[in-house]
């Protein structure tokens, strides 16, 4: 059993950056188009309030943005652009409150300099063949954009060159100089059409030689006079893979790792005099990098979860889940409710315990009087007190107690809404039932209640001390608000428990 005891005082205070409703990750844009996608996010709408979403596949061909022909005997050829689907989805976006933090790629089939594809949907990875025809997209598609939307408004959505151009898979041959090419060409395409919008890269994941990356970006973009608004990168946590058939499974670093490479990033950034202070984005980050990770279904993500949102914002503006739900096909169409997909949302409608550690962080108010790698509390206006605090078991798998003394007056309640392995595990639920790829009514109504955290209140015996017990891998949201009894004349709670 592992013990911690926190003594808050009328006077504590901590220090606390909650970035975690900023932004969320999305599987590509055009599976925006479909049903269970917007169902799923409008769940993750209800219970976390994101503000912005970014995904892939803004110029990918299934959107039918580039538009091109060319007659059989090559006498005539011509290109426009298409947004139709491009306005299904924004207006989407915005009747759910979410704005878009825009990644422009990939490159159209048409345009692209070679055949290289990444995933199941084959988004191409390669440079345009013309850059001018690569500018006028990004201008024709903002313009069209701000006339739609007011220029207003969409100059507050942020703009992120390509994705993880670091690696080969994402940037032909990771190019690092081509990538530069392409990122000069986009930000002045972007400034051109709307200059209040802000603009940033380079978007690189993990590797050896990603900080190279930040520092030789920086460098090319002083040394050019290019705009560069913010910074971002990937931040995930599996090492050491396992396949096991189309599974993969990991060993994962600790938080505190994590929290050292973002201020190693963060640091190049503020070596640099021009750049001393600039914002920035992790636009993505969670446990595995893999569509197929059973973790990700588990109360342990969860767990490892909530200890980054109590970190991340120390270094970052923002840090993007990666992503809100499951429907998603990077790794082809997944066939079952729970397969390790990056949502916190599974097919279904099922809530994944993770889904509820952004619920807690994202309603968190007040100041904050405690953080620690267990617990954030924070004092609101009106003197009650909220806090999320989390068990991660990693190797050492125990309960853990949390006993917190608060300045609070002499009838007070505390209220907690539980996730853990044992009351709000429907990934379990789904095992124990043999893991149906199709699931019944009765059963995805199951599975639906099996997600949902456990609500209990308790009056605190002793004015201002709290107890709380966390089974392996909780995330506890609680509450302590002082509770002066204010019953209606005749009504007797206490006369059927005494009578029956």
């Amino acid at each position: 059993m592992k013990h911690l005891n926190i003594a808050v005082t009328p006077d504590s205070r901590a220090t606390f950056n909650n970035n975690a409703a900023f932004c969320v990750g999305t599987g590509r844009m055009g599976l925006a188009l479909q049903k269970e996608y917007q169902e799923q996010l409008a769940m993750a709408q209800k219970e976390c309030h994101f503000k912005h979403i970014r995904g892939h596949g803004l110029f990918c061909d299934d959107m039918g943005i580039y538009q091109y022909w060319r007659a059989w005997d090559g006498s005539d050829e011509h290109e426009s652009y298409n947004f139709t689907y491009l306005d299904r989805v924004m207006d989407y976006y915005m009747e759910n409150g979410i704005r878009p933090f825009l990644e422009l790629g990939f490159m159209p089939s048409k345009m692209a300099s070679g055949t290289q594809t990444i995933f199941y949907w084959k988004g191409n990875t390669t440079p345009p063949a013309d850059h001018e025809k690569w500018a006028a997209l990004i201008r024709a598609t903002l313009r069209h954009l701000a006339d739609r939307y007011g220029e207003e408004e969409v100059s507050v959505w942020p703009c992120e060159v390509w994705n993880e151009p670091n690696l080969p898979g994402f940037w032909e041959n990771a190019d690092e100089k081509k990538y530069h090419e392409l990122y000069a060409t986009s930000v002045r395409a972007v400034k051109e059409t709307l200059p209040k919008m802000r603009v940033g890269g380079p978007a690189i994941c993990g590797g050896s030689t990603s900080l190279d990356w930040v520092r030789n970006f920086l460098t090319y973009c002083r040394d050019n006079s290019l705009p560069v608004d913010f910074l971002t990168r990937h931040a995930y946590m599996g090492e050491d893979p396992q396949r096991k058939g189309r599974y993969l499974y990991h060993t994962m670093r600790t938080v505190e790792s994590i929290a050292e490479e973002m201020q190693a990033t963060r640091d190049i950034i503020d070596s640099f005099p021009e750049y001393r202070g600039m914002e920035m984005h992790i636009t993505e980050f969670n446990t595995s990098y893999n569509p197929f990770c059973p973790i990700h279904d588990t109360n342990l993500n969860a767990a490892y979860i909530a200890g980054l949102l109590a970190r991340m914002g120390d270094m970052c503006a923002s840090y993007s889940y990666w992503t809100f739900g499951d429907v998603f096909e990077e790794g082809g169409v997944p066939s079952r409710p729970f397969h390790g997909g990056f949502g916190m949302i599974a097919n279904g409608l099922i809530a994944k315990p993770t889904l509820w550690t952004f619920t807690f962080f994202n309603n968190l108010k007040g100041e904050c009087v405690y953080r620690d790698a267990h617990v954030v509390l924070m004092k609101k206006p009106d003197g009650s007190y909220e806090g999320v605090a989390w068990n991660l078991c990693r190797e050492e798998r125990s309960e853990m107690t949390i006993s917190i003394d608060l300045p609070l007056p002499e009838r007070a309640v505390l209220t907690t809404e539980t996730v853990d392995e044992v009351v709000c595990n429907p990934l379990k639920c789904w095992h124990e039932m043999g893991e149906p790829a199709s699931l019944t009514d009765a059963q995805l109504k199951f599975l639906r209640q099996a997600g949902t955290p456990q609500c209990a209140t308790q009056l605190l015996e002793k004015a201002g001390q709290v107890t709380l017990k966390l089974r392996e891998n909780a995330v506890v949201r609680f509450t302590v608000a002082a509770s002066p009894a204010d019953s209606d004349y005749c009504y007797d709670y206490e006369w059927y428990r005494q009578h029956s």
